[in-house]
């Protein structure tokens, strides 16, 4: 694992820093964290060339109702593929389990999928923004403007995804 990843992992102590920080309000929650993934994410583009806002934009849309997982759903990528950290969320006033959510869907390099869909299993705020996520990432839709050899490939990735996820699922 690189430095520059592994310091945008490190686990910090939520009591030492976010003493006399303020929270972010629930109502702002949602709004805060678009910003924040649109920011992150300017100029990436996905697999077939769209601009890659849209993809944590409709993984937010699939779990409406919940702000606590609609802010999972925006930043859910950020940390694993932009520059902004675990410790730059906490920074900003998330809430604590948005970013354990957010730290948990974030890949660790190396790490075996089963491993990486444990830890997101074992998170019901990531769980269920994982399963927004495949679902989007599995659209008919997505999967038809890429290639048949990778849309085989991302079809077969995403039904073990779920497979796994469903065996390491904590029960309720």
């Amino acid at each position: 694992m690189g430095r520059r990843y592994a310091a945008r992992l490190a686990p910090t102590r939520p009591d030492a820093t976010s003493k006399g920080q303020r929270m972010i309000p629930l109502d702002e929650l949602v709004g805060r964290a678009e910003a924040l993934a649109r920011s992150a994410h300017a100029g990436q583009v996905d697999k077939a060339g769209a601009p890659y806002a849209q993809h944590p934009e409709r993984v937010a849309a699939a779990v409406t109702g919940d702000p606590q997982a609609q802010a999972a759903a925006w930043l859910h990528d950020v940390v694993e593929d932009t520059s902004t950290s675990l410790a730059d969320l906490r920074a900003a006033g998330f809430p604590e389990p948005v970013i354990a959510a957010v730290d948990a869907l974030t890949r660790r390099p190396d790490e075996p999928g089963d491993n990486y869909y444990a830890r997101v299993a074992a998170d019901p705020l990531a769980l269920r923004v994982k399963r927004a996520d495949i679902a989007d990432n599995s659209s008919r839709e997505r999967l038809g403007r890429l290639d048949e050899a990778t849309q085989i490939r991302l079809r077969h990735k995403y039904a073990h995804a779920l497979a796994t996820l469903a065996a390491y699922e904590l029960p309720r």
